[in-house]
């Protein structure tokens, strides 16, 4: 046996989040299917956490055992070869054995998409949130500075996750604007069940006038959810990345015609 980590990429909306749930296609089903039907035997995958259905992931890491002769390589085709459309294993990599995907991580990063163009695109709208409202980027910034740190943060969380504390830090948070759209990017040790959903809310009631930037700082000490913006849709949603104490998945990977590929 041996423990094996990959970076996962998936369509949110495909399915009914990572983890599975009787009677709906869930991620962690869809690889434990493929895993079970590549290897004639059961395995376990844990994810580095747990996305709700419509969240999208590039950068979900997952971690299992295995008891195979496939090279690292040669198993992360196999297993794509079992997967449906809509997720895809991007590296994979035999590691230490006490390396655990949500255990052993240290933080996430997530992106927030935002659609700002005068009309709804037709083409991907499960994949960003459409906001037609002008809105004041720069009252957002302001707002969103005052999320950075360590914080208790029960006023973005929603109720249905079990949880110690809800006290959390958030590394950095920026806006990132383009001409149609602009992403909130978001790093942080752990985020609660739908704060950044409710983070990225608050920030566009902020950019439509409804509320302050200096209300932010009353809001988390009210502790209190009725006080944040609304849980933007799950589609704008996008697990980036997921942060460890060493760089996994640093080695180069093969192109597609053998070349050096560039991660």
């Amino acid at each position: 046996m041996r423990n094996v980590r990959a970076l996962i990429s998936y369509d949110g909306s495909k399915f009914f989040g990572w983890q599975r749930q009787e009677g709906f296609e869930s991620v962690q089903q869809t690889l434990e299917e493929g895993l079970e039907e590549l290897l004639a035997t059961q395995v376990v995958v844990y994810g580095a956490g747990r996305t709700d259905t419509g969240v999208h992931a590039l950068g979900q890491v997952a971690s299992f055992c295995v008891d195979t002769r496939l090279t690292d390589d040669r198993l992360r085709h196999a297993l794509n070869a079992h997967l449906p459309e809509g997720v895809v294993v991007r590296r994979l990599e035999t590691c230490d054995p006490h390396f655990h995907a949500q255990f052993s991580a240290r933080g996430k990063r997530y992106a927030y998409l935002v659609q700002t163009a005068r009309f709804r695109s037709p083409i991907g709208r499960e994949y960003s949130h459409w906001v037609r409202d002008p809105l004041d980027l720069a009252a957002m910034r302001a707002a969103a500075r005052s999320f950075v740190g360590k914080h208790d943060f029960a006023a973005l969380a929603s109720s249905g996750s079990p949880r110690s504390s809800t006290v959390r830090t958030i590394r950095s948070l920026h806006l990132v604007a383009r001409r149609n759209w602009f992403a909130i990017v978001v790093e942080g040790d752990g985020f609660l069940y739908n704060m950044v959903r409710t983070l990225a809310g608050t920030l566009l009631d902020v950019g439509r006038g409804r509320r302050q930037p200096d209300d932010v700082a009353a809001l988390l000490a009210s502790c209190d959810r009725s006080e944040a913006g609304a849980t933007a849709p799950p589609g704008g949603l996008y697990l980036v990345s997921v942060l460890y104490p060493e760089r996994p998945f640093c080695a180069r990977d093969r192109g597609p015609r053998g070349a050096a590929g560039v991660f």
